[in-house]
């Protein structure tokens, strides 16, 4: 659902995937699921991406993934489920800073430079624990994109920075014929995931939606950070 408008879900996917795995895990197993989203995203909304936007926060994002897979090994065990807790509470506080208002978006406007280190955290915050879009939404917000172009463009950056971020995941034992049967088994529920947003989306108020979600998933990382 968070692929097809419903943006502020993918924390909530995120912390309810880090509450059934052990948490470092859990990055590498919601991986796939994502890249099968990504892919009807992208087939949906390909028409619509603006390449010379994308191109602009795809290295420094790409140069983040290798920084988080670098990291990613060194950070113990009983602290991973607590540095995952904060990047999402930062997250959300970010997600709830831009709802607000729009003064963030012209800030990043003002300044073109601010897609090397807005694609850095982006990059390491998806390896860590595939929460770049709270970044990622503030950067093309600041680009000013109309909402399919809006759509479109991230469609095609989550795309291709979840799939260069397999070899990684895997490399760290994070993707296993394990992970890969239990993420095949759900393949019908991301895919009605999909289905339910399109259809939910003009028939909910999403502000209110996505508020709830918000507070939900803040609750939710501070139960991750406590326990």
């Amino acid at each position: 659902m968070s692929k097809a408008g419903f943006g502020a879900m993918a924390l909530a996917g995120i912390l309810l995937m880090a509450n059934v795995f052990p948490v470092r895990e859990s990055t590498g197993v919601i991986l796939p699921m994502l890249i099968l989203a990504d892919v009807f995203a992208v087939a949906a909304f390909r028409r619509f991406t603006v390449w010379k936007i994308l191109l602009k926060i795809l290295p420094p994002s790409l140069a983040g993934v290798l920084i988080g897979w670098w990291i990613m090994p060194d950070i113990p065990h009983d602290t991973f489920s607590k540095l995952i807790a904060v990047l999402v509470i930062a997250l959300l506080a970010l997600s709830a800073a831009q709802k607000l208002s729009n003064r963030l978006q012209n800030i990043a406007g003002d300044h073109p430079a601010i897609a090397w280190p807005l694609g850095i955290i982006a990059g390491i915050t998806t390896m860590l624990a595939n929460a770049a879009g709270a970044v990622v939404t503030v950067y093309l917000l600041a680009c000013r994109l109309p909402k399919y172009e809006f759509v479109g463009t991230a469609a095609w950056f989550f795309l291709i920075v979840n799939v260069f971020k397999v070899p990684f995941s895997a490399s760290l034992g994070l993707i296993t014929p394990t992970t890969l049967a239990f993420n095949a088994a759900l393949i019908p529920a991301v895919v009605g995931g999909l289905f339910a947003g399109r259809f939910l989306l003009g028939k909910i108020n999403q502000q209110a939606f996505e508020w709830m979600l918000i507070i939900l998933s803040l609750l939710g990382s501070l139960r991750l950070f406590f326990v």
